[in-house]
């Protein structure tokens, strides 16, 4: 007798499409799909997707164990400045300190060096009369009756959001929890965020713009989690199995072939699933992505929106590093294009690193102090404007420039159909014969292969006297050159070749373009994961409940108050494990991994160290010296001068256990499982341009018809339903044990074998 099914969804939302993966824990088979993303209210777009698959599964949602989800939403409002109308209430004397910023400039030679500007503008920054000593200790203490007084001014200016931010308050909370206290009595409906609650460490410009974004974002994450779980909600209460969704933009709905891990879509009174349900009236329970690569529940994601920067690109990530653990390959460089953006990250023993501070906003996309500065954890990665639906013009010097604008979803690329006149790295593709136009998305949505042509014809091909092959190829290499230079570029910030690591592709564009960039690269292994188009996906479903905790305490090592620390562990720890019990997770599946920021005495910036499990002492000063040296050493390869080590702040991470995730490629629905299905994986051939032989006829594999094993060799195309991939000339291909395409490239890709 089968087990009972095991379903959990994962849900990744992106500024062209919306991807979604349901998943049977209980046998493997999973559904995958992509929709077009609807800005204007993402989560349609969610409830049209999650309805979709859980038709094609023959269940309903209210027999999902979880859903797990990432946006930008936090992302985007910073950048669009489509927040609340915020304030800030800081220490006398320090209302400016978010305008002065750092004494750094990130660009010492630019006159006109500009930054983004401050969230709460500078009419809208307040001062109390309050001050901390570095120490913690009370120097001038608050005066309720002048924080009464500000609540009066602050209601009359219209806030909507207030930050609170002291000096010193890491150290002491008790004059912000004061003053928060009193705002909250005064303006019951203004969100407030207290900087200490937010990000409890040193450094006053990035913790007060840290808060700042918080609370800047909060109404807007509320909103959007209400929506999301009103939508699930529907779906839960709906009666029976929901019907599919017409997807293509005309309305029409081609024939849809049988989802992975899944029978064609059942008829009404399908089979149902036993064991618990979600509570009656509510829907699936939803966790979001964290920026740091845990997962949290819906209540602390509205409390501290500002921990899901980082949230979409995270699970790209977690899935690049569970697939490398999985396929024996544990160093990796993570390759996710999408339609709007393309992320690197590098993946080191399994797992990518974090880095405890991003930016946002920047006002030079490629140059770092030059945003907005946000103390959150999260996973250190490179994202640029490269993704199919970047938009490709020409500039006043006659140079092809693609990007960071993109067509997004509405009106999305010019092969869509939906009113886009401007050619993107898609229209290219299609153009170079790399997408088959009556095949995209499964054959969903057909492309407009005579749109495209006009698009790069009228905007690129004749201002630079190419013909449109020419201006194609032009689009698709210029955008291989930016992503390859951002990841390249990424390595050797962290003292990394990236030559060195086997390149994973995966988001809808991403194995289209990965053999080329890896032959700039310079690098010879591409893995490309059954079902990449939804790739980010399943790091949403391999990702642990966790919670990440900082506090400040300074001092050399040698003369370190050890048990001060010990304490801040202890506490961090507590309150994690007590987050984690109450969302369930036993006490002995709780893990707790800690780290120190530490740095050479008198320097600025400081570099992540792990700290040794247990109690801290005197005795801990050796082990935590040695493992700062190793960390030097690795990023700047060379030992560090014999110098002070002083510490600044220290960080917790406490975390559940990571779920399974084993998925069964063509179990139960695709491939030879298929009832009529061809065995042969051969679909035909088709003209497809490469640059060494121009336009050839080219094989063009069933993707789902591969079994491990399988072999190949280049030039060749392999479709499946939510993406596409490329190999070149005189590559070898082979499916591994997990479903893998591992290509190889000749040691010489950019000439004939």
């Amino acid at each position: 007798m089968p087990s009972a099914p095991h379903l959990r969804a994962g849900i990744d939302i992106g500024g062209t499409f919306t991807d979604l993966l349901l998943v049977d824990d209980a046998s493997g088979a999973f559904w995958t799909g992509k929709t077009l993303t609807t800005p204007d209210d993402p989560a349609r777009a969610v409830a049209s997707g999650l309805g979709e698959l859980l038709a094609r599964a023959g269940v309903n949602a209210a027999q999902l164990r979880t859903v797990v989800h990432g946006t930008t939403l936090v992302t985007n409002a910073l950048i669009e400045r489509k927040g609340d109308r915020t304030a800030l209430v800081t220490t006398r004397g320090f209302r400016d300190a978010v305008e002065i910023a750092r004494e750094h400039r990130y660009d010492m030679y630019d006159i006109f060096l500009r930054r983004p500007a401050p969230l709460a503008p500078r009419h809208l920054r307040f001062e109390v009369a309050e001050r901390l000593l570095a120490d913690g200790s009370v120097f001038k203490p608050v005066d309720p009756a002048e924080v009464r007084a500000l609540a009066e001014t602050l209601l009359e200016a219209g806030v909507q959001a207030v930050a609170v931010c002291f000096l010193h308050s890491y150290v002491n909370p008790t004059h912000e929890r004061l003053v928060g206290d009193i705002l909250r009595d005064a303006l019951p409906d203004v969100r407030l965020s207290l900087s200490h609650a937010v990000v409890g460490e040193i450094r006053e410009y990035e913790r007060a713009s840290t808060t700042l974004a918080n609370v800047y974002t909060q109404r807007v994450v509320e909103h959007y989690l209400d929506r999301i779980q009103a939508e699930l909600h529907a779906l839960s209460s709906a009666p029976g199995v929901p019907p599919i969704v017409p997807f293509s933009p005309s309305g029409a709905d081609p024939p849809v072939p049988s989802q992975i891990g899944n029978e064609p879509p059942p008829p009404a009174g399908a089979r149902t699933i036993s064991g618990p349900l979600s509570p009656i009236g509510a829907g699936p329970p939803l966790l979001i992505m964290l920026s740091s690569g845990g997962t949290a529940s819906v209540e602390t994601a509205r409390r501290f929106p500002v921990r899901l920067i980082e949230s979409g690109p995270a699970a790209g990530a977690l899935a690049a590093a569970h697939a490398g653990r999985t396929s024996g390959r544990p160093n990796l460089l993570s390759f996710d294009m999408g339609g709007t953006t393309a992320k690197a990250c590098l993946i080191e023993d399994g797992r990518p690193s974090i880095s405890p501070e991003l930016e946002v906003d920047r006002v030079y996309r490629f140059k770092r102090g030059s945003g907005l500065p946000i103390r959150a954890a999260s996973i250190d990665l490179i994202e640029i404007g490269a993704g199919g639906g970047s938009i490709a013009r020409v500039d006043r010097f006659g140079l092809v420039k693609v990007g960071p604008d993109s067509a997004g979803a509405q009106p999305g690329p010019a092969c869509y159909g939906q009113g886009g006149m401007l050619p993107t790295v898609t229209d290219a593709d299609l153009l170079l014969g790399y997408l088959d136009p009556d095949f995209f998305l499964g054959g969903r949505m057909s492309l407009d292969r005579a749109a495209a042509e006009r698009a790069v014809t009228e905007h690129v091909a004749q201002p630079l006297g190419l013909d449109v092959t020419q201006a194609a190829w032009t689009i698709h290499q210029v955008v291989n050159e930016q992503m390859a230079a951002a990841a390249r570029m990424h390595a050797v910030e962290r003292g990394k070749d990236a030559r060195a690591f086997p390149l994973f592709a995966f988001g809808g564009a991403g194995p289209v373009h990965a053999y080329r960039v890896a032959a700039i690269l310079g690098v010879r292994e591409v893995l490309c994961p059954f079902a990449a188009g939804v790739g980010s996906t399943m790091g949403f479903l391999a990702a642990p409940l966790a919670f990440d905790f900082v506090r400040s305490h300074y001092g050399v090592l040698d003369r370190l108050d050890w048990a001060a620390v010990d304490a801040l562990y202890a506490e961090m720890e507590a309150e994690g494990r007590r987050m984690l019990k109450e969302a369930g997770v036993p006490p002995e599946q709780m893990t707790v991994t800690r780290t120190g920021d530490l740095r050479l005495y008198g320097q600025a910036h400081q570099i992540s160290v792990s700290i040794p499990a247990g109690p801290l002492s005197a005795q801990s000063h050796a082990a935590v010296s040695a493992a700062f040296d190793t960390a030097y050493t690795a990023l700047y390869r060379r030992t560090p001068p014999g110098v002070a080590v002083e510490a600044i702040s220290w960080r917790a991470v406490v975390s559940g256990p990571s779920p399974e995730l084993s998925l069964r490629p063509g179990g139960g629905g695709a491939g030879a499982s298929n009832p009529g299905a061809d065995p042969d994986p051969l679909k035909g051939e088709r003209p497809a341009y490469f640059p060494e032989t121009g336009f050839r006829p080219t094989p063009v594999y069933d993707r789902y018809l591969l079994a491990p094993g399988a072999r190949l060799d280049g030039p060749a195309i392999v479709e499946e339903r939510e993406s596409t991939v490329v190999v070149g000339l005189g590559a070898q291909v082979e499916v591994d044990a997990q479903a893998n395409l591992v290509v190889t490239l000749p040691a010489t890709p950019n000439q004939l074998s």
